[in-house]
């Protein structure tokens, strides 16, 4: 964002030289000199020679060359500005679908940390029955295969952790650490349904969309300076002030100068011609280029929309999996302990239930991650009074 600033600076600099141009340029030059003429006598006779002069310069536009660039200039700063909302945008987006990622990732450490708990209480109960005889080895051993199994899950999830801490350091400007949490997963708000009849007027907002729109302001400019090049310069040249061999003369002596320089383009192989050509055409790519701008804004919104409505009912289906996968290990675990089930049922009830609880922990961040595309295809979300 700093970077971003800066160039902002830089562009607004520029964009004062291109309007500068358009007016007079004014300077002072003050001169003053000293010889010795010696002919052969004893005391040489100084000659000095002062000098004050204002010197005039201006470019007259007739044709419209300087304003034209000047509105380029313009149109290439206030691209410089948008540029810096589009970033702005983004960081925002992938602060938030970072956030979101660590929560999911908080959660996943934490259905992992819940199924070793049961994990250690199926090996002590598979434990006990082989002790007295009531089950084999076989599932003893399936017990601790298990158990090893889900702890080589952690690891892997905490790298992840701290992987995504970082990586939101980084976004926020600052060096690697942990990353204060707020709201879980389960605690973010989530729109029950998209307001009926959004306004397209809401992609004019966009950032990229502005950018594309000022890039045809530029080059469209630049066609009027290609034109105007068709057309004679007239500039105007002066000096005003005083020049005196005597400084107490100086004031005495006033001179000044004035010119016209008329620059008319006769042959020049046609090149002047052929710019203005090439001008256009670049002109052409960028109408083509700023219609293609706006299908592909049509396109990522509605894809945004699409992704929302698809991602909640995933969600639906996923919290009734979850729901039923939990119904159906309690089961196995009490037909388990009563010994009507082997226990190879019920650790293929807790792999289902593992499963169940991450598909489903993966479904609320997807749609979470659905809401934030939406909100940077829109170009900052929208209100319930858009």
């Amino acid at each position: 964002m700093k970077i971003a600033a800066a160039k902002i600076k830089e562009m607004i600099a520029a964009k004062r030289i291109t309007f500068a141009d358009q007016f007079p340029e004014i300077g002072a030059r003050i001169y003053g000199q000293k010889e010795r003429l010696n002919y052969g006598g004893d005391n040489p006779k100084p000659d000095p020679e002062y000098g004050a002069k204002l010197t005039l310069s201006w470019e007259l536009d007739l044709w419209g060359n300087l304003r034209w660039a000047n509105e380029a200039g313009i149109a290439t700063y206030m691209q410089s500005v948008e540029a810096r909302r589009g970033l702005q945008l983004t960081l925002v987006a992938e602060v938030a679908a970072a956030y979101y990622e660590l929560c999911a990732l908080d959660r996943r450490l934490t259905i992992v940390q819940q199924t070793l708990d049961a994990r250690r209480e199926g090996v002590r109960l598979a434990k006990l029955r082989y002790d007295g005889g009531l089950t084999s080895e076989t599932s003893y051993n399936q017990a601790l295969v298990e158990l090893a199994r889900t702890e080589t899950l952690l690891p892997s999830l905490e790298r992840q952790i701290r992987i995504k801490e970082n990586d939101l350091s980084l976004l926020l400007g600052e060096y690697p650490g942990y990353i204060p949490r707020g709201l879980s997963l389960s605690q973010q708000h989530l729109p029950d349904a998209l307001p009926v009849g959004l306004p397209s007027a809401l992609l004019e907002r966009r950032p990229d969309m502005r950018q594309a729109e000022l890039k045809l302001r530029e080059v469209n400019a630049k066609v009027g300076v290609a034109y105007t090049d068709l057309f004679p310069k007239i500039s105007l040249t002066g000096n005003f002030g005083a020049e005196s061999e005597e400084l107490g003369d100086l004031l005495k002596s006033p001179a000044w100068f004035l010119a016209g320089d008329l620059l008319q383009p006769i042959f020049a192989m046609g090149k002047n011609k052929a710019k203005l050509k090439a001008a256009k055409a670049r002109y052409e790519q960028e109408v083509y280029s700023y219609q293609k701008s706006v299908i592909g804004a049509f396109k990522e919104v509605n894809d945004a929309i699409i992704t929302i409505r698809k991602a909640k009912e995933i969600r639906f289906a996923q919290e009734r999996l979850e729901a039923a996968s939990k119904k159906y290990l309690q089961l196995a675990e009490l037909q388990y302990i009563n010994g009507v089930t082997n226990y190879i049922d019920v650790l293929d009830a807790q792999r289902g239930y593992l499963d169940a609880q991450i598909s489903l922990n993966n479904a609320v961040l997807d749609e979470l991650l659905s809401v934030v595309y939406l909100y940077k295809v829109l170009g900052d979300g929208y209100s319930v009074n858009d």
